[in-house]
């Protein structure tokens, strides 16, 4: 059986939604969400084969969530929303499929059917020979990019603009995202976020965004560190030292 996840800002959305996954038989309902800070993590933490996913939702769409997800980890999308002005740009982001509300059950079972047979395909080809990961029966996704990132600050929710974000650390509590004085841990991982960000890989555990940059020391030892533009300093190791110096096209 298929496992899913319901992310939708509509109560009553997510809950018809749910009566005709359930009642389809070959749908379990792993959870739902109102909002994409809220599945995030849950996505991280549930594994869903497929996610339906609303579009129009508040501070973060649905499209800019796809964006913030790991793409070899991608489950297959389907998106759901009343809109149909929303429809060429789904597929533009080469979504599974797309549905309108309210859902018709016969449409919906079309696309079940669909994802039943891309299950299928996908057992009969294990991923040693080539199959790929649960979303790659979307080829080619290319999702909205980044502009914020997520984070949990001290009893609130933040949307660091990317401009504004100095460095990301990976630690022992997460993935720590700074932007000034504004500090707070993401559910992005350090992966999505070098390739969807532009920022750079200057150690093993951090990521510069190269706008942010006032200058770099040069160490002993072919160490350096970045001192940013808010002052933070951020170490950088030797197996990154070169390649960021080509990546600034320093000398």
């Amino acid at each position: 059986m298929l496992t899913a996840l319901i992310v939708d800002d509509e109560p009553l959305a997510r809950e018809e939604l749910r009566l005709l996954l359930q009642a389809s038989g070959c749908i379990e309902v792993l959870g739902e969400c109102a909002h994409a800070l809220e599945a995030l993590p849950a996505i991280h933490r549930l594994k869903p084969d497929i996610l339906f996913l609303d579009i129009q939702m508040p501070r973060i769409s649905g499209l800019e969530l796809v964006g913030m997800l790991d793409p070899q980890a991608l489950p297959h999308i389907v998106f759901v929303t009343a809109f149909d002005e929303y429809a060429l740009r789904a597929f533009e982001e080469h979504a599974l499929d797309y549905l309108l509300k309210p859902v018709d059950p016969a449409r919906l079972q079309r696309t079940l059917d669909r994802l039943l047979l891309l299950a299928r395909r996908e057992v009969m080809v294990p991923d040693s020979e080539g199959a790929a990961a649960p979303g790659s029966g979307d080829p080619g996704l290319v999702a909205a990019p980044l502009r914020t990132i997520p984070c949990i600050g001290h009893n609130r929710i933040l949307l660091l603009p990317l401009a504004e974000v100095e460095y990301v650390h990976s630690d022992l509590t997460g993935n720590r995202v700074v932007a000034g004085e504004r500090q707070g841990t993401t559910e992005l991982t350090l992966r999505t976020l070098e390739e969807k960000s532009g920022f750079l890989r200057c150690h093993r555990q951090y990521l510069l965004n190269p706008a942010q940059i006032r200058e770099i020391l040069l160490l002993e030892g072919g160490l350096a560190e970045v001192v940013t533009c808010g002052g933070h300093k951020v170490p950088v190791s030797r197996r990154y030292l070169r390649p960021l110096k080509d990546q600034l096209a320093i000398p």
